[in-house]
């Protein structure tokens, strides 16, 4: 009897949770069709069928935690109709035999058909897939307002219960709200505080002037823009920055391996941009970033933050990473000690932009300045070279050009 396992969830994923069965017992299933999703803490993954059939049993339930290689279900052999050829021109379509499997969509996919009311069915799919394009498509067109008759009654729209109503607490002094964790919440929670006590972690700072990046942006912004078709921003000087002081301290792009006694030096660069969804805070990777020109760089980090927003990050677009960059500044923070993403050694932290005062030739200026922090692991960094890293990042910050060479 063919089984429905759990499939190999990517790099550092070795549990996921069953969030919701997509057939129940004693429906057909095609070959290839979606039956159950998964929740992992970097992205939902569907478990697809693999061979054609009839679910006979459910052997984990929603909300279980399983690992890959487990048997989520069983299908029994069972005759599943296909989708029948295109009828010619002029020709009525012969009738359907049984149920035809609806278009594939991620659990994304769905989550938002249902929140617009769409059934899927009547989506457009392209090569039996409906994509997150397609729905905010149709949604759109079907929020169009039309004009309604003469004499019509507007509809109203009526009221929605809240998502998750006050529940009194038994012994307590009021309401409170008990809400699930996400897969991912609960992951972030245990591998922050696994990061804690299994790395000798350290943060020292320093402060960057960055007047004349500020000023090649105001300069250069338009022409760059029209050129590439995306904004100059600070990620990519920073990014830069980041792989030129890797290159000169190369033990901050590296990773501990305990059982065998070793440091393993990359001698590559693939640089984690943090971003910061609704879902929790992810980290896709940049990769070969030493190779990548400023808009190169600007694209893909465009592109993976969209991606992290929408829900629609790969495994691969989180996988590895040999380094990474958190900007708390976006969000208005001054002042943090960034917690490492492990097995990385290292993560810079940006903060936001201040005007303030500054000695410069012995005369006080004011400057638009950032503060900078560098966690790093002291099993592998000493701290002299951190504060070595953390420099070379501000001269290469404060002197742009330089980034050219050493970036």
């Amino acid at each position: 009897m063919p089984t429905i396992v759990v499939p190999e969830l990517g790099e550092s994923i070795t549990e996921a949770t069953l969030g919701r069965w997509l057939k129940q017992p004693g429906e057909l299933v095609a070959m290839g069709e979606p039956v159950a999703e998964l929740e992992t803490d970097k992205v939902n993954l569907e478990v697809t069928a693999p061979a054609s059939g009839r679910l006979a049993k459910q052997i984990h339930q929603e909300g279980d935690t399983v690992q890959p290689g487990e048997v989520l279900g069983e299908l029994e052999p069972a005759d599943v109709p296909t989708a029948p050829a295109e009828p010619p021109a002029g020709t009525a379509p012969p009738p359907t035999q049984g149920p035809i499997p609806a278009p594939r969509a991620t659990p994304d996919v769905r989550r938002l058909a249902k929140e617009y009311g769409v059934d899927l069915k009547a989506a457009p799919a392209h090569r039996g897939r409906v994509t997150h394009e397609d729905l905010e498509r149709l949604a759109a067109e079907r929020a169009e307002p039309s004009t309604p008759a003469p004499g019509a009654a507007t509809p109203t729209t009526p009221a929605t219960a809240a998502p998750n109503p006050p529940v009194e607490a038994p012994g307590q002094g009021g309401p409170v709200v008990r809400e699930r964790l996400s897969r991912r919440r609960l992951t972030i929670a245990r591998r922050l505080v696994a990061a804690q006590h299994e790395a000798a972690m350290l943060t020292t700072f320093n402060q960057v002037d960055l007047s004349r990046i500020q000023e090649i942006r105001r300069r250069r912004q338009a022409q760059f823009e029209a050129r590439h078709g995306v904004r100059l921003g600070l990620m990519s000087f920073f990014t830069k920055a980041a792989v030129g002081a890797l290159k000169a301290f190369p033990r901050l792009n590296a990773e501990i391996d305990l059982e065998r006694g070793e440091l393993i030096l990359k001698q590559y660069y693939d640089i984690g941009i943090a971003v910061a969804t609704e879902g929790g805070l992810v980290v896709p990777v940049v990769r070969a970033a030493d190779r990548l020109t400023f808009a190169g760089i600007e694209r893909e980090i465009a592109r993976l933050a969209e991606a992290a927003r929408s829900g629609r990050l790969s495994l691969d677009d989180l996988a590895g990473g040999t380094f990474t960059i958190t900007n708390g500044g976006v969000f208005g923070s001054l002042f943090s000690t960034p917690i490492l993403n492990p097995p990385q050694v290292g993560i810079l932290g940006m903060h936001a932009i201040e005007e303030r005062p500054v000695a410069v030739d012995g005369q006080v200026v004011i400057r638009p300045m950032m503060y900078l922090a560098l966690t790093y692991d002291h099993r592998v960094v000493d701290g002299a070279e951190a504060v070595q890293f953390l420099r070379r990042i501000k001269e290469l910050l404060e002197d742009p050009e330089s980034l050219l060479l050493e970036g």
